[in-house]
């Protein structure tokens, strides 16, 4: 006996519910054409994940029980055809007068035009990025189905990173555990899933099987590489990461009885490096985002800078040369190179280069305000006006033309408040939000080593890499100015806001206090800026966005705080 199964590792978008059927049903098409009797789709296909508080719109829900009827009754003519649909599902009820909602994160069996069972997911996580408690409602059941003469054990997501459900489902009778996820993508993650959900089938001895999605949405990114585990936890198939592509494994039932997957040439994708992943991750966030909202293009301040420059890389290989439009705008402060390396990188990657120069226009601030400032030195208040010139003129070319802005500040400034409201924060996208300056560097010299979209060899100019970065809002000026050195800083950055560690845990590690204590200010007291800063893509367990959610207003302070009165 044995059972072909395959899983649409595919892309929705979020609320195209008959987009999100017809791929199901073209998927469920092609795989029974294929000689598989069992199709896994992602965890909530069907609304695309996550629908946020179009969950809890009855309508929404109303009409993604609609569409799961749909597909039933588009597949009835596939004999033997069994398809898993994840989707929302529920009401309310009325107790003395109160609506009690029932909502459930859920997956329902098709087969031959009916729909066999209905599972409610028992798991619902509850931090990081998600808030699946807000929503749903726990389930309390289990299901078990069959497929092809194999029993299959349904969960959904969480539910594989507790015993229980896995438990109940072997209990039940199951013979193979069918995982169906949507779980969002951040640096080491891929390796982390494989490894609990090897656990997991050791634990109960069965086989098991990972369904899940690809795609970008919002600031999150699922990078697929759904794969297929023995009972003793060895991948016996596993999908390339970030691509969307129906994929295949065999269950084949021994003489004696015991059920595996069949080692098939080629099945297990070959391990790739983490700058190779990361760069995958910006690349289909930037597609999904701009593509998935209707965007024709992008336009970016190009500055000459490291920030700016790798932005530019990743949305030229995300949109492609001919929807990607870079801006210089030198003000007196610009440095000859800077105007340079802009051209360089521009005419490497064939993009449409303009520059607008703000001399004039910055002269003409500062004369208006000449009255206000009488007496007083410059500072950042003339610094900050070059900012918010260019990000005025950036979204005015927006408007005029439809391109989306996407932002060039990375993690350190973010996190510190070296960056502008209303200047080189304006825009609509943050590509590179959720990398400290140190990745930045790192990924950079990675794509100028590789070229895996054919876009040209070494997009970025060395020089862009290897100098000192600078705002160039002042003569000679540089980060380091005003900020510790990267290394130092992106040290701390990582175990304060990332690892939750705290101030004396890092002095112990060989930190300065002042250095320490100063950027953990820094922190704080620039959470209003971060508020306001465009969505930007996930890459970390700890973004700043929902993995981020600090009071503004606090006083706080941990050292102060530790000590005791």
């Amino acid at each position: 006996m044995t059972l072909k199964l395959a899983i649409a590792q595919l892309n929705f978008v979020v609320g195209d519910l008959a987009g999100n059927a017809r791929k199901i049903v073209d998927a469920a098409r092609d795989a029974h054409a294929q000689g598989a009797r069992l199709l896994l789709t992602p965890e909530l296909s069907i609304a695309g994940y996550a629908a946020e508080d179009l969950f809890l719109r009855p309508a929404f829900t109303e009409a993604c029980d609609d569409a799961v009827k749909g597909i039933a009754a588009a597949l009835a003519d596939l004999k033997d055809m069994v398809v898993v649909v994840g989707h929302p599902t529920g009401g309310s009820l009325r107790s003395r007068s109160v609506a009690v909602q029932l909502r459930h994160n859920a997956a329902s069996v098709i087969k031959e035009g009916r729909i066999l069972q209905t599972y409610a997911k028992r798991e619902l996580p509850n931090y990081q990025v998600f808030d699946e408690r807000r929503y749903f409602t726990p389930g309390q059941g289990t299901c078990v189905f069959e497929a092809g003469g194999v029993s299959v054990g349904l969960l959904i997501c969480e539910d594989a990173w507790f015993d229980q459900p896995a438990e109940l489902a072997r209990e039940a009778g199951a013979e193979v555990l069918a995982v169906i996820n949507a779980s969002p993508y951040h640096v080491g993650k891929e390796g982390e899933r494989v490894a609990r959900m090897a656990d997991r089938a050791r634990a109960v001895g069965l086989p098991l099987v990972y369904a899940h999605l690809v795609g970008g949405q919002d600031e999150v990114v699922f990078d697929g590489a759904s794969f297929a585990l023995q009972a003793d936890g060895t991948l016996a198939m596993q999908a390339e990461s970030f691509q969307e592509k129906l994929v295949f494994a065999q269950l084949e039932r021994a003489p004696q009885g015991g059920i595996g997957f069949a080692i098939e040439p080629g099945a297990v994708a070959g391990p790739r490096d983490a700058e190779a992943q990361l760069w995958d991750a910006l690349v289909l966030g930037v597609r999904d985002y701009i593509g998935k909202n209707g965007f024709p293009g992008a336009i970016l301040g190009l500055s000459g800078g490291i920030d700016s420059a790798l932005v530019l890389a990743i949305a030229v290989d995300a949109l492609g040369k001919d929807k990607v439009r870079a801006v210089m705008m030198p003000s007196p402060y610009t440095a000859d190179i800077s105007w340079i390396d802009a051209r360089e990188m521009a005419m490497r990657l064939g993009v449409r280069y303009d520059e607008i120069s703000i001399a004039h226009t910055f002269e003409s601030f500062k004369g208006a305000l000449a009255a206000e400032f009488k007496g007083l030195a410059e500072d950042t208040a003339e610094e900050n006006i070059q900012a918010r010139i260019r990000g005025t003129l950036l979204m005015a070319l927006s408007n005029k033309f439809g391109a989306i802005v996407l932002t060039t500040g990375n993690k350190s400034e973010m996190a510190t408040g070296y960056c502008t409201l209303y200047g080189d924060m304006a825009g609509g996208f943050a590509v590179i939000k959720d990398l400290l300056k140190t990745t930045v560097f790192a990924l950079a010299r990675w794509r100028n080593a590789h070229d895996p979209y054919g876009t040209g060899a070494a997009p970025i100019p060395e020089r862009i890499i290897t100098r000192p970065p600078s705002a160039e809002l002042r003569p000679d000026q540089t980060d380091q100015d005003s900020l510790p050195p990267y290394d130092i800083l992106d040290g701390i950055l990582a175990r304060y806001m990332q690892d939750d560690q705290g101030i004396d845990e890092i002095i112990a590690a060989g930190y300065d206090r002042a250095v320490v204590e100063r950027v953990a200010r820094l922190i704080k007291i620039n959470e209003y800026k971060r508020r306001q800063a465009p969505v930007g893509i996930r890459v970390t367990h700890r973004s700043f966005g929902k993995d981020w959610r600090y009071p503004i207003t606090s006083k706080f302070n941990e050292t102060a705080g530790a000590r005791k009165p």
